[in-house]
């Protein structure tokens, strides 16, 4: 399979490490940016193709099978758009990936659904936890217990680091919010994807209400708030995003009436060493714990030594220090899920079906994403069983999207 990518920046870079170790597939053309040239050569180097910069999304989609949306959030309707008139023009496009959130809005997403469906498209929504070994292994190893006992009751899922790298992550007006559009959507993923019963599909469960309060705790204050100013040009004095986010999402059983809880919590505030995931479950008599930061290496690397580490992240995502006692991933790709996630859209669009996880089910978690939003904002309980309730969300827009985060956020004491 032939894999074009458009955008060229981190995630990229990780996908393509991801690709490596993924058979069947090559990266064959690139969107032309200015991070694209150091992208073909990181290809060149994982020997996972030879990309080929092309000046047109028309021209990537006419030279390959399958196209990543890997570019920032805003661009992707205009994104989206130009590949289908790729396609009407004759591309033989198979599919079409996305990375995680699949729209900023209700309307967005199901625009980008809508879009991918008139053109005849395979679809793969990238959410790469679910995909996580960990994630796996553990629901493998307690299938008999769940089995016999019942499905888990609570599942809490968090994401948290430092805070993201490029300077349009931080802009709530291009990424359309902060932490909890960037990696709630991850932890209500995985909170969703592991509640429901053996055998029953991942969104089995109703969602009846969902509670969530954001909070600006670190970047809103001095001196980080001038730091981030300096680093990125974007100011939250002005335009805030939330850099946490915590909320409880409750579904119901339509079968038996039960109701059971999702705990999702994020962070851009996180101050150990790097990226930590950590998700647990509970159900009757047993219990999983999923924590990244638990690596199988150490080391330790002493103030005199410090100097001499140029890169901190080649031992772990977001890492924060070069010096004490550092943990170790050795692979990041793999834990992550991004190479499973990968390897379930290569063979499900070889065989022309839609990935695992379609756009349709990121178009479910877009909504989850609005009323936790909703929720924050208006300060009440969001209750998904009530219709108006519903047909509100299809148009909203959060506050903090449109740069009126200074009327929503709950903030940090001032350093």
């Amino acid at each position: 399979m032939r894999l074009g990518f458009i955008g060229a920046g981190f995630i990229s870079h990780f996908q393509a490490t991801a690709l490596s170790m993924v058979r069947g597939v090559e990266v064959s053309a690139v969107l032309r940016r200015s991070g694209s040239p150091d992208f073909v050569r990181h290809c060149a180097t994982l020997g996972v193709g030879t990309a080929v910069e092309y000046d047109t999304i028309g021209e990537v989609v006419a030279n390959c099978d399958a196209v990543a949306i890997y570019n920032p959030n805003q661009f992707r309707l205009e994104t989206m758009q130009a590949i289908v008139d790729a396609v009407a023009g004759g591309a033989a496009l198979t599919g079409v990936i996305i990375e995680k959130p699949l729209g900023r809005t209700m309307a967005e997403a199901r625009a980008l659904v809508e879009m991918a469906r008139g053109a005849g498209l395979k679809t793969a929504y990238f959410e790469n936890q679910i995909f996580m070994k960990g994630i796996a292994a553990q629901r493998a190893q307690l299938a008999p217990s769940i089995e016999a006992m019942g499905a888990p009751s609570l599942v809490r899922s968090a994401e948290e680091h430092g805070g993201p790298h490029s300077p349009w992550f931080w802009d709530p007006t291009r990424l359309g919010g902060g932490v909890l559009m960037d990696m709630g959507c991850h932890s209500i993923a995985v909170g969703q994807y592991l509640l429901p019963p053996p055998g029953k599909p991942m969104n089995f469960l109703t969602p009846v209400s969902v509670s969530c309060d954001t909070s600006l705790l670190k970047w809103g204050c001095s001196p980080w708030r001038e730091e981030l100013l300096e680093r990125t040009g974007v100011d939250y004095a002005k335009t805030p995003a939330e850099d946490f986010a915590t909320g409880i999402i409750t579904y119901r059983n339509p079968e038996t009436g039960a109701l059971v809880k999702s705990q999702f919590t994020d962070s851009w505030m996180y101050e150990k060493q790097g990226l930590r995931l950590m998700m647990d479950g509970m159900g009757p008599g047993y219990a999983f714990e999923v924590n990244t930061l638990r690596s199988p290496v150490e080391l330790f690397i002493g103030d005199a030594a410090a100097e001499s580490l140029a890169d901190a992240e080649l031992a772990l995502e977001k890492s924060t220090a070069t010096r004490g006692l550092l943990p170790i991933q050795p692979n990041e790709a793999d834990l992550y899920g991004y190479v499973d996630e990968n390897r379930d859209m290569v063979e499900r669009f070889s065989r022309g079906e839609d990935g695992m996880l379609t756009w349709e089910y990121g178009l479910e978690i877009t909504q989850l994403l609005m009323a936790a939003y909703y929720s924050a904002e208006t300060g009440r309980v969001v209750d998904l069983t009530d219709p108006a309730v519903v047909s509100t969300l299809d148009s909203y827009v959060p506050a903090i999207q449109q740069g009126n985060g200074n009327s929503v956020l709950r903030r940090g004491a001032e350093q």
